[in-house]
């Protein structure tokens, strides 16, 4: 199938030819005859999978069809964070930039007079953060009346993030008569609740299993004691002679700190995450893309959305309380049919965290440890334990030691690797 099969019109087909794109993806094949349509949709996917594509290109078809003067907000897409409604809005400007069509994004953290100033000359498409989308409101910026289409793009983290009192009061100012498309990549109990009050007959469209890790990406957790997580990570670092990797932390705090350890080390680091200025937060996402930094360390809600293309490692540092939010922050490697590798970090305390996580994705992750680096033997049993999902004690006293991976050669400061201290 080709995208011209879909029934795109010519300027879509031809920024998607420039984008170098021949053939849609299994959300895109499956959503875009049904936007096309006028059909409400709820759509499950992981990242990576064309999602975002999925929804804008027959939006903007459905847009071009028709005109509004003056023009007046028709299409209202909503995302969780600034990095993913700044994503969304550069697709929107890839593939309409044929089209005469006019749009803008909202969110906090810059000048809101500027926003204002575009919103008054017109637009048709507007993405936003909830939090800004309503600010604007009550300033009387934008009107919502005349919305056709509303976008929930990474529904599950808006929930997540609290922001369901924002989404039910942006939902009063738009028209009852509306196509609605709720994006998530998990199908929570809560999400199918949002659903059944917000979308009218949806159209079910999931391309993968729920709660399904990406095929092509190969995962493993490394055993370590907690307080020498940071010195692993930097020999790792060195003798893998890694360029690029994402690294998860579990606060703001823990970001900053573990940015300046590591630059401390000698290591390229710099944190992502809501504390940060939207200048410091494009200018690190910037550099990172640029390979200016070696690792960016990110919290959760700061990392969803960033769209970083062929990021070939992740890294968490410290497992997310949520197993789901396993499942986001390793898709941000291994996109687009590319491979990836997502390694964690494990200390004896996070013991059920691994449990958990592996009977969230039905199967066991591989325990590795890093000779050198070895956790201290009264809490070997307990990791053991934890390498057999859903089963935590099963194999308490049983001697053995977790499968142990092959020491890695620094290829640069070798001496330092092993003089680290936290």
């Amino acid at each position: 199938m080709s995208f011209s099969d879909l029934g795109l019109r010519t300027e879509l087909l031809t920024a998607i030819a420039d984008q170098g794109y021949s053939s849609p993806t299994a959300i895109q094949s499956r959503a875009i005859p049904a936007i096309l349509a006028g059909r409400d949709i709820l759509a499950g996917a992981q990242t990576g999978t064309g999602k975002t594509a999925a929804f804008t290109l027959p939006l903007l078809q459905r847009l071009s069809q028709t005109s509004d003067s003056p023009r007046r907000v028709r299409v209202l897409m909503v995302t969780p964070t600034r990095e993913l409604a700044q994503q969304v809005a550069d697709s929107v400007r890839t593939y309409g930039k044929h089209l005469p069509l006019r749009s803008t994004v909202v969110y906090g953290g810059t000048n809101i007079s500027n926003q204002i100033k575009q919103l008054k000359d017109g637009v048709d498409l507007l993405i936003a953060t909830p939090g800004r989308l309503l600010d604007l409101v009550n300033r009387r910026s934008v009107d919502l009346s005349r919305v056709e289409s509303v976008v929930l793009d990474e529904a599950d983290r808006m929930l997540d993030m609290g922001f369901l009192p924002a989404i039910e009061q942006i939902f009063k100012l738009i028209p009852a008569e509306r196509q609605t498309l709720l994006l998530s990549a998990t199908f929570s109990d809560a999400i199918k609740k949002m659903s059944a009050r917000f979308l009218n007959k949806p159209e079910y469209i999931q391309v993968a299993e729920a709660n399904s890790a990406a095929l092509n990406i190969d995962q493993s957790f490394y055993w370590v004691d907690g307080p020498r997580k940071r010195e692993l990570l930097s020999h790792m670092i060195d003798g893998g002679d890694w360029q690029q990797l994402l690294v998860f932390t579990r606060t703001k705090r823990g970001a900053d700190k573990l940015a300046k350890q590591l630059q401390a080390d000698g290591v390229r680091a710099t944190a992502i995450h809501g504390d940060k200025t939207q200048n410091a937060r494009t200018r690190a996402l910037r550099d990172f893309k640029h390979h200016k930094v070696t690792a960016l360390i990110a919290t959760d809600v700061a990392a969803r959305g960033l769209d970083i293309d062929h990021l070939p490692l992740v890294i968490n540092f410290e497992l997310p309380d949520n197993p789901e939010d396993y499942l986001h922050r390793i898709g941000r490697t291994g996109r687009g049919g590319k491979s990836g590798t997502a390694i964690s970090l494990v200390g004896a305390d996070e013991r059920q965290r691994v449990t958990s996580i592996q009977r969230l994705l039905k199967t066991t992750i591989p325990g590795k440890t890093m000779t050198g680096f070895e956790p201290q033997a009264r809490s070997a049993a307990n990791e053991r334990d934890a390498s057999r999902p859903g089963k935590p004690n099963q194999n308490r006293g049983r001697r053995g030691a977790a499968p142990a991976a092959q020491p890695v050669r620094s290829k640069r400061r070798p001496a330092r690797a092993q003089s680290r201290h936290t």
